[in-house]
Formats: structure tokens, C-alpha cells, sequence
């Protein structure tokens, strides 16, 4: 043994033995994903008393939220000039605390939307979890399902560290990509006759927040000329968050593959376009952005990749007429936003007094009793989960998970009491102050 100081220096050969040695966990409810509406899930079943666990494939908690530095809560109020709040639970929670540290900013008009400092929410789930007491398995992949007929008894997850295997009485997919339901074979969409585009995010620091211009004529000198910088979208906006001289731009179209190669090749693009954009601004906006600089770059933004066939779909003609579900979990009137090409969106939005909602049976695979799914990967078709995939409804959808498997009580998630969990959801899809 050596000292260096007061430091002890010595160090021990060790080796790998041949046995794949494989830690085991147990929990009342597992869910995967970490995302905004897979942190709402934890968060209220753990709330409820169950013993959780959230698992992601990131080394960080947040998901997109976070990591592809969405930076905008969308969906969480209705349309029109006096707006009230669709979902509450941890947006309550994340609204005051926030807002109380000025890491918030509302953008009013025909629809609110509300601009978020995103190390300040990483910071707020991150302290939010711990608290709450519930087991974090970060940089974890997804390496398979062990289901036995109607039931999902484990996963199987590999990590830097080890394997792990993963016991739980009930399972909540929100990867994202219905990750859970694919590797349990179970019946899952994708997108036909080309992919949906996702975004690349930047944050640009050392902006004038008061020459940056209204959005419709961005929009519109982008299609003049954007095509001379070399830009794939043709639309697109830079928001500021007024007196921190910060803008966040999205201004890429880039498509998100479920292959590893071509997914790694895709968010090295993702970022080369988000250098077009930024030098585009920089000469068409110069009082706005001539002194800007790229603060980060987020992680490739993904909108629809892969989700789930449930018990029920969601449909365009659902979204437009408001349909009110007897099962509604989650509402909102975010307007339909399909990037389903490659140089602008379809934008289809609602009137002030529109509301629509997402009814239980798009969250639950009928050959399973304890699996459901959250966030983007419910049942819908292309359309009509372009419009509930956003933030809001995505964390009523995660609070309405963990409800469900606290009713069923180790049971089948399709045979829970409606009226209960309708009482239980009240302020997610009724509540209009």
C-alpha cells in the first residue's frame, strides 16, 4: 500500500467472472420512460402509495422534455383570450414552483402556451423523484419482456453497470416508441407511406428579445428564401424568453428512424441543420441574433415513431368533434400538428370553446391485464396523435395510469371500476377554473 498525502493508493486486480451475474428488482408498478408523462405516472402512483420504479434508456431524468429541450408546454390550456388550465396534478406543481423562480413565461393569444427554462424542470423532476422516494434506473436498455399469457410479470433490462431483472405487478410504456408492447409481441402502428419529421432544438443566448420579429414573418421570408441557405423546413419559429436575452428556435425537419445506424446518422443531420437555421437568422435578423450564440443543441426531437394498438383508437373525426368519451382521461384543444413532410406541417386549429379528449382504451393493449401505455405511443391514428402527444394531456395521461393500476389492485386493468376513476380524474377533464 502506497500513501499520496492522507490518501491510501492501493488498488485490487479484479475480473469478470464467466456467469452473467443479474440484479433483481421488485416493484408494485414499473415505468419506463421518463419522459413528462412517465415522471407524472411515478410521481402519482408513488403519491398513492405504491412502490415504483422509473426506468430509462438516458443517463438523465426528463425525457424530451428535458434532453430535446422541448421548451414549451403545449396543451395544457384552452383556447381564446381568458384560457383556464386542462391538467393539473404535478402541472400545478410545476407551474407554481417555476413560476415562482421565474423560470416560466406565458405566451398568449389564440392559444396559450407556456416557455419553460429547461434546467430548471430538469432540476424540478430530478428533486421531485427523489422525494418522492421512487427507484431510478437510468442508462438502462430494454433487452426483453417476459409476459405469460394476459400478464407481464418482468423486463429485462442491461445497463453499463450489469443486468437487471425487473418484477412488477403492473407496467407503464412511455418510451416513446412502445418499446414495453413491441418486446412483449404485442400488435403495435407505425406511420405509412413515409416517416413523421422530428426537430432539432437550439437554444441561442445573447439575443435581442425585442427585435426578433412577429412569427408570421419569419414564416414567411423562410419560404422566400430559406432555400438559399440550404434550409429543409420553410417554417418554423424563434420564441425569446423576454429579459434573459435567450431564444429557443425550431426550424428542422428530420426523420427519426427505430434503426440504430441510421438514427445515430440522423441526429448528426439533425444538428447540421440546426447550424443552417442559426446562420440564416444571424443574416436575415441581425439586430435580433448578429450577436446571438448556440447555448445548446437538444437531443433529436422525436413526434410519432411506433405505438400501440388498443382497446380503442383515437381518430381525427374524435378530435375534431370533441367527442366525449365516457372513459375520458385526459383532455386538450391543441390543434393538429402532422409533420408528415419533409418542408413544412399541416396546422389545423379550433375554436376558443373546443375541446377534445383521450379515452381510456387508447392507453391499454387488449391481450394484456397490466401493461398500459402513455404519452405518444397511444392509440391513434397519424392525425389525431399529433394533437394529444404534446405536453399537457400527456401528464394527465400518466396520472390516469397510475390511478388505473391503483383501482385495479394487481387485477386486470380492464376491469376497474369507470365511475371511480372518472371521480378521480374530475380535474383533468372537467375542471374549467
Amino acid at each position: 500500500m502506497n500513501n499520496v498525502g492522507n490518501v491510501k493508493t492501493a488498488t485490487r486486480i479484479v475480473q469478470k467472472n464467466h456467469a452473467n451475474s443479474v440484479q433483481e428488482f421488485q416493484s408494485d408498478i414499473c415505468v419506463v420512460g421518463a419522459g413528462i408523462a412517465g415522471v407524472s405516472a411515478a410521481l402519482e402512483a408513488a403519491r398513492l402509495g405504491r412502490k415504483v420504479t422509473l426506468v430509462d434508456s438516458l443517463p438523465t431524468l426528463g425525457g424530451q422534455a428535458v434532453n430535446s429541450i422541448i421548451g414549451i408546454f403545449c396543451g395544457l390550456f384552452s383556447n381564446g383570450q381568458e384560457p383556464y388550465q386542462f391538467t393539473h396534478g404535478i402541472a400545478d406543481d410545476i407551474l407554481r414552483d417555476l413560476g415562482n423562480a421565474g423560470a416560466l413565461h406565458y405566451r398568449r393569444g389564440s392559444w396559450t402556451s407556456v416557455m419553460y427554462d429547461e434546467i430548471a424542470l430538469s432540476r424540478w423532476i430530478e428533486n421531485a423523484v427523489h422525494e418522492a422516494g421512487i427507484n431510478v434506473i437510468l442508462g438502462a436498455v430494454l433487452r426483453g419482456v417476459n409476459r405469460e399469457g394476459r400478464r407481464i410479470n418482468s423486463i429485462d433490462l442491461a445497463t453499463r453497470y450489469g443486468d437487471i431483472h425487473l418484477i412488477a405487478n403492473g407496467f407503464i410504456d412511455a418510451t416513446g416508441d412502445a418499446a414495453v408492447a413491441w418486446q412483449a409481441g404485442l400488435p403495435c402502428r407505425e406511420p405509412e407511406g413515409g416517416p413523421v419529421f422530428g426537430s432539432q432544438m437550439l437554444v441561442l443566448e445573447g439575443v435581442d428579445s425585442d427585435s426578433i420579429p412577429h412569427r408570421d414573418e419569419v414564416v414567411g421570408r423562410l419560404k422566400e428564401r430559406g432555400k438559399d441557405y440550404g434550409m429543409v423546413r420553410l417554417d418554423g419559429f424563434a420564441f425569446s424568453f423576454p429579459g434573459r436575452g435567450i431564444a429557443l428556435v425550431n426550424m428542422t425537419h428530420v426523420e427519426t428512424p427505430l434503426e440504430p445506424v441510421s438514427a445515430a446518422q440522423k441526429s448528426l443531420e439533425g444538428k447540421a441543420q440546426a447550424d443552417i437555421a442559426f446562420n440564416y437568422l444571424r443574416s436575415e435578423y441581425p439586430e435580433a441574433f448578429g450577436k446571438a450564440r448556440i447555448r445548446s443543441y437538444g437531443q433529436l426531437g422525436i413526434r410519432q415513431t411506433r405505438w400501440i394498438v388498443g382497446k380503442q383508437q383515437l381518430t381525427t373525426d374524435d378530435v375534431r368533434s370533441g367527442t366525449r368519451f365516457p372513459d375520458a382521461v385526459a383532455r386538450t384543444a391543441w390543434p393538429i400538428e402532422l409533420h408528415d413532410r419533409e418542408d413544412g406541417y399541416v396546422w389545423e386549429p379550433y375554436s376558443d370553446d373546443h375541446v377534445h379528449y383521450v379515452p381510456l382504451g387508447s392507453l391499454t393493449p387488449p391481450d394484456v391485464d397490466n401493461l398500459m401505455a402513455v404519452g405518444r405511443c397511444i392509440d391513434g391514428d397519424l392525425a389525431a396523435l399529433s394533437s394529444v402527444r404534446v405536453m399537457g394531456p400527456c401528464i394527465a395521461m400518466g396520472a390516469a395510469a397510475a390511478h388505473v393500476f391503483d383501482l385495479a389492485n394487481g387485477g386486470s386493468v380492464h376491469e376497474i371500476n369507470i365511475a371511480a376513476l372518472q371521480e378521480r380524474l374530475k380535474d383533468n377533464v372537467e375542471r374549467t377554473y
